[in-house]
C-alpha cells in the first residue's frame, strides 16, 4: 500500500492563492506523500492545457506518481444532446489523464440531492449511467487507464448501488474508488460496505467524519446524511468511524 494525498485536500489553499498545484505536489512529496491524486479543483487544465505537462513534470521531479487523474460528471441531463455532450467530454479527459501519465482515472457517475435520491430514481437512471460508463471505460482501455466510480453525495453511494453498476458495466478495467467514510452519507455501516466494495477497488480514499443523531443538531458547519443524522469533516482517527 502507497499512502498519498488528493491535491483536494490542499482545495483552502488553492482557492486563496496562498499555493499553486505545483507547490501542492512539492508540499506532499516533502511531507512524505508517496503519490497525488490530482483533482482539478482551484486550477484548471481547460483554461490552462499547458499546466498538464506541468504538473505531470513537477510529479516526477518530486518523485511522486500520479496515482489517479479524478473528475466530476453527470450523466443526468435534459435532453439526449447534452447527455451525449457530456459523455464526450469525459472522454476527452481520458485524454488529459494519458497526458498526465496516470494508469487509474476516477468519474463521476449520476448525482442527485438526497430528496430526490431514491430507489426508484435510481433505477431509472441506471441505464444511461451504465451506457456513459462502459463508453468511457472502453476508450480509457486503449491508453492502458483504468476507470472508477466513487461511493459520493447521496445517488450513487450506497454499496449495493455501486457494485450493481460496476457489475453491469462489467469491463475489467472499470473499478472502484472506494472511500471508506463516505457510506455515512447515506446512513451505511462503513465496515460493512468496505468489505462489499474492497474486491472491486482500484484505489481507496481514506477519511473520516464525526457524527451526530438528528435529534441532536449541532448547528453550523454540519451537513445532513439522507436519514437527516449530522456530518462533520475529522482528521483521520479523530472522528467517530471505526
Amino acid at each position: 500500500m502507497k499512502i498519498g494525498l488528493s491535491t483536494y485536500s490542499l482545495y483552502g489553499a488553492l482557492e486563496t492563492g496562498e499555493m499553486n498545484v505545483l507547490d501542492v505536489i512539492r508540499w506532499v512529496a516533502d511531507n512524505g506523500g508517496e503519490h497525488v491524486e490530482v483533482v482539478p479543483f482551484g486550477y484548471s487544465f481547460d483554461d490552462d492545457p499547458s499546466l498538464v505537462d506541468k504538473v505531470r513534470e513537477q510529479a516526477s521531479k518530486s518523485g511522486l506518481e500520479i496515482s489517479s487523474y479524478t473528475i466530476g460528471a453527470q450523466f443526468i441531463q435534459p435532453s439526449e444532446a447534452e447527455y451525449e455532450a457530456e459523455v464526450a467530454r469525459v472522454m476527452k479527459q481520458v485524454e488529459v489523464g494519458n497526458r498526465l501519465g496516470v494508469k487509474r482515472m476516477r468519474h463521476d457517475v449520476i448525482s442527485r440531492p438526497p430528496e430526490e435520491a431514491s430507489i426508484e430514481r435510481f433505477e431509472l437512471d441506471f441505464p444511461k449511467a451504465v451506457a456513459a460508463c462502459g463508453r468511457i471505460a472502453e476508450r480509457a482501455a486503449g491508453f492502458g487507464i483504468t476507470t472508477s466510480v466513487e461511493n459520493h453525495g447521496y445517488h450513487m453511494q450506497s454499496s449495493d448501488r455501486v457494485r450493481r453498476l460496476i457489475t453491469a458495466v462489467d469491463r475489467p478495467n472499470y473499478r472502484w474508488t472506494v472511500d471508506v467514510g463516505n457510506f455515512v452519507c447515506v446512513d451505511e455501516d462503513p465496515v460493512a460496505a468496505v468489505k462489499k466494495a474492497m474486491p472491486f477497488a482500484s484505489m481507496v480514499h481514506v477519511k473520516d467524519f464525526y457524527l451526530r443523531p438528528e435529534h441532536l443538531n449541532p448547528g453550523e458547519g454540519w451537513f445532513p446524511t439522507a436519514a437527516g443524522n449530522h456530518l462533520r469533516g475529522a482528521i483521520l482517527g479523530q472522528g467517530d468511524l471505526d
